[in-house]
């Protein structure tokens, strides 16, 4: 193992001196992150295809769940932790294995690829995913094999829903509404339940008082790496996600349509849900590692995932935005 993160870090230090792939190592590192998928779904969802929004915002959620029950079962470092050689020209308080940028970025850009079913767009979506990639390891906050088993995970769930989504989607369509919430909520609670077994068995880690000397060193706040919050996150969306898709195609359906102006205020509208959700709820609900904050935590973002999926297109219809399906 050793020689993985010596290695690693050698990379590292080759890479750093073409200082001038700072910005554009940043720049693709945005296209892996969180703050980038949080707002380009929204988009694909709400002003462009609905049915591609939602199979993106599923295999994303399930990925990172997957991803996060995954670290604390490895509790790997990020390499700023393990050397203090290394610039740390970012920071994670996470555990570094698997890359969740890498695996999320096979997930998202491979599916795209999928979707346009082109050579230009695997070509392209290839350079991304490696780019993406490369730019965790420039940064210092992966090592090669962090990144490395990210994409192997990535490309595993990417292929799990190219063999499977419409298969299910025909076999789900086929089922009452409380089927489909009562379906959505066994998914979503499985992956709680894993991310807690992982949570439990990493609980009593203590992170090498070497790994947090240089985190310091490096400027970062304390890793914290042992933490419910990621795990509840992605499965209280993707079960709000879910029952939100499911509520709304009883209503007749959801897809985008009209001007590029009205498409344009959907997503201003749904956005303004999106943080008066986040904010309001953030405000009133309990924080903490108690289980009353664990619930209320999944309880915040399953109706943020319900408002994305259905209650902003409701609101759409309601407000003539956009026509619902006929």
């Amino acid at each position: 193992m050793n020689f993985l993160f010596d290695s690693g870090i050698r990379l590292i230090l080759l890479v750093q001196n073409f200082s001038w792939l700072e910005a554009p190592m940043r720049f693709f590192t945005f296209l892996g992150s969180e703050y980038f998928f949080l707002f380009a779904l929204p988009v694909i969802y709400w002003c462009i295809d609905s049915a591609l929004g939602l199979r993106i915002g599923v295999s994303l959620l399930f990925t990172g769940g997957l991803n996060d029950i995954v670290k604390m079962a490895l509790r790997g470092p990020r390499p700023y932790w393990f050397s203090a050689q290394v610039k740390a020209l970012s920071a994670e308080a996470s555990f570094g294995v698997p890359s969740g940028h890498a695996q999320n970025a096979v997930v998202v850009w491979g599916t795209l690829a999928n979707r346009f079913g082109k050579v230009w767009a695997w070509i392209a979506a290839g350079a991304i995913i490696f780019l993406i990639g490369f730019s965790r390891i420039f940064l210092a906050v992966h090592f090669p094999h962090d990144v490395a088993i990210g994409w192997i995970l990535g490309a595993l769930t990417l292929w799990s829903f190219i063999a499977l989504w419409d298969r299910g989607a025909v076999w789900v369509k086929q089922k009452s509404f409380v089927q489909q919430m009562f379906l959505a909520l066994i998914v979503s609670l499985v992956m709680v339940l894993l991310g807690a077994l992982a949570f439990y068995g990493a609980r009593d880690y203590v992170l090498p008082q070497e790994w947090m000397t240089n985190a310091l060193r490096a400027g970062d706040p304390l890793p914290a790496p042992v933490s419910m919050d990621a795990t509840l996150t992605s499965a209280g969306v993707l079960f709000g996600l879910l029952v939100g898709a499911a509520w709304i195609t009883r209503r007749g359906g959801f897809q985008p349509s009209g001007p590029l102006g009205m498409r344009v205020l959907a997503f201003v509208v749904g956005l303004i849900g999106i943080l008066i959700l986040y904010l309001g709820l953030k405000v009133i609900f309990p924080d903490g590692d108690s289980l009353a904050a664990y619930f209320f935590r999944y309880l915040r973002y399953a109706l943020i995932g319900f408002w994305i999926s259905g209650g902003a297109p409701w609101l759409f219809f309601h407000f003539k935005i956009v026509r619902p399906n006929p």
